[in-house]
């Protein structure tokens, strides 16, 4: 299985919202999201990410996860792994020493809601501003460009006035950065 995620800044939170209220999507408790991105030794923003291996702690209600994110056909199409970890700490030790460097932080809150095996997210990306991101995992024979464009759709039948972007959330903080 394979992540699918479309991504598109949002101009007026509260349309969003009414927009989903609409369409009879509840989203849930905000939750913050304390990511630290880390890319392979000799990778630079600018260089193309796909078929490159990058990973992920995330800290969610004092729980640690760790995540390994593959692009393939995009960068927002990607083989994924995810685990919980104990010691936060102790797995950046590891990250490091498998050959990796930490990149950037990308501090969010987010709200959930899930519409059949859609799960729909608006993000307040600390820094960079609010988006809302559509994703869904399909079998690794699924084409990754069409559901993106079936993700799209949906979003664009909210009627609400939402700009996409190709860029991944590290990428985004790392442009407001420089």
């Amino acid at each position: 299985m394979r992540e699918v995620e479309v991504k598109f800044r949002v101009r007026d939170v509260e349309s969003l919202l009414v927009a989903l209220k609409a369409q009879g999507i509840e989203l849930g408790e905000p939750t913050h999201q304390d990511d630290q991105a880390y890319a392979p030794v000799g990778w630079r923003f600018g260089d193309s990410k796909l078929g490159v291996s990058f990973v992920r702690l995330r800290t969610v209600d004092g729980r640690d996860f760790f995540a390994l994110k593959q692009p393939g056909e995009n960068a927002q199409a990607c083989l994924e792994y995810e685990t919980e970890v104990a010691d936060r700490e102790q797995m950046h030790q590891a990250i490091v020493n498998m050959g990796f460097y930490a990149t950037v932080r990308v501090a969010k809150t987010r709200r959930t809601a899930t519409v059949g095996d859609i799960t729909i997210c608006v993000d307040d990306l600390e820094g960079v501003g609010t988006f809302l991101e559509l994703e869904r995992m399909i079998p690794d024979d699924a084409s990754a460009i069409e559901t993106q464009r079936q993700l799209a759709a949906f979003v664009a039948r909210l009627g609400i006035d939402a700009e996409h972007t190709e860029e991944t959330y590290d990428s985004l903080v790392r442009a407001v950065q420089e």
